[in-house]
């Protein structure tokens, strides 16, 4: 195997582009058929384009929200940074409101505020490097996760993965699909697997579109076969991001990741989570404390915008799942990799 990974090709995608003076951000609602990046102007376009979907993947929204404030900075009159930091809450707080689940956003608007009032005359100027730092610590972190959970796979294995969280989701690379490219590249990995991802059919739309760009081949699923997939033995790993991990390991991800866990456990296959250490909540105790978004029901009753359920159908659609430590067997951070985690374990490299 060769351990090294050739970024020119498997790491080109980049949906958040600064301009210097709007943000862009490709469109995740068209692909795989339209590339086409939306360009916002203010923060209320980037907090709309983040609760729409338009831009979506717990690190990519994190980081979306901090080009937000440095858009809204632009609209603040104010004589000192405390004075800013007074006009800009709001705008923060309905940056906050776009995606609640995802603890990545509430970080980053943390790092903002914290950029902020430590800042000087040139208050703007900070936020706007304090966002671009948050963008390249996110992608240099995700090649060293690629690196660290590639490690764990042995050659030739096959892996399944959920959802998105590849370069669409985060600043570049990705988190799981991370270690899936770095995993191809060194030959450890000999066959992908993605689950199409109801209701918005990330894996389908997104991580099958993604992976096709860097020529490695992914056969799409229904999520409803994986169980049965992994019944064949065509399955070693499960691999998946999460978008809030609490501080015993409990890791909240998009829906249906829970199912997928418990699946890979009965046949014996490995589970693991990747993602920064900005995803790690050492606040939140455990998963029965994280709030799960729920969104418009109508987007399980139809496909594309045609209707497919009969008139007078409810629907529930919670967009997460909380998947209990006890089921994961890796979770792989920049900081390092907590096999079979719980408290002691997360508390030992991420403290709190």
């Amino acid at each position: 195997m060769n351990d090294t990974v050739d970024y020119a090709r498997y790491d080109r995608i980049r949906p958040i582009r600064w301009t210097g003076s709007a943000l862009e951000l490709l469109d995740q609602r068209k692909l795989p058929f339209v590339v086409e990046y939306l360009s916002c102007t203010t923060s209320d376009e980037v907090a709309a384009a983040i609760h729409d979907l338009a831009v979506r993947g717990a690190p990519a929204i994190g980081i979306a929200a901090a080009w937000g404030v440095v858009l809204a900075a632009r609209e603040v009159i104010a004589a000192t940074p405390a004075e800013a930091a007074d006009k800009l809450e709001p705008a923060l707080q309905r940056l906050n409101a776009a995606r609640p689940t995802a603890v990545n956003l509430a970080w980053a608007l943390a790092r903002m505020r914290a950029a902020l009032k430590t800042a000087g005359s040139d208050w703007r100027g900070v936020l706007e490097l304090e966002a671009l730092a948050i963008a390249e610590e996110d992608l240099a972190a995700n090649r060293h996760m690629g690196e660290l959970g590639a490690a764990l796979i042995g050659e030739g294995s096959g892996v399944l993965t959920h959802c998105n969280t590849g370069s669409l989701a985060t600043a570049g690379f990705g988190t799981a699909l991370g270690v899936i490219r770095a995993g191809v590249a060194q030959g450890r990995i000999g066959k992908v697997y993605a689950g199409e991802t109801r209701p918005w059919q990330q894996g389908a739309r997104l991580t099958a579109w993604e992976l096709l760009q860097d020529g490695i081949p992914a056969t799409l699923i229904a999520d409803s076969a994986a169980s049965h997939l992994m019944k064949t033995g065509a399955v070693q790993w499960v691999i998946v991001g999460a978008d809030r991990i609490c501080a015993n390991g409990d890791t909240a991800n998009k829906i249906g990741t829970y199912q997928l866990a418990i699946a890979a456990r009965h046949h014996g296959a490995k589970f693991m989570v990747v993602a920064p250490s900005s995803t790690v909540d050492m606040a939140t105790p455990n998963g029965d404390a994280i709030h799960i978004e729920e969104r418009d029901p109508g987007e399980l009753l139809g496909i594309a915008g045609t209707r497919t359920v009969a008139e007078g159908v409810p629907a529930w659609n919670p967009v997460f799942d909380v998947t209990p430590a006890s089921l994961i067997d890796a979770i792989v951070t920049e900081k390092g990799v907590i096999e079979q985690p719980d408290e002691a374990r997360m508390r030992a490299i991420f403290g709190g």
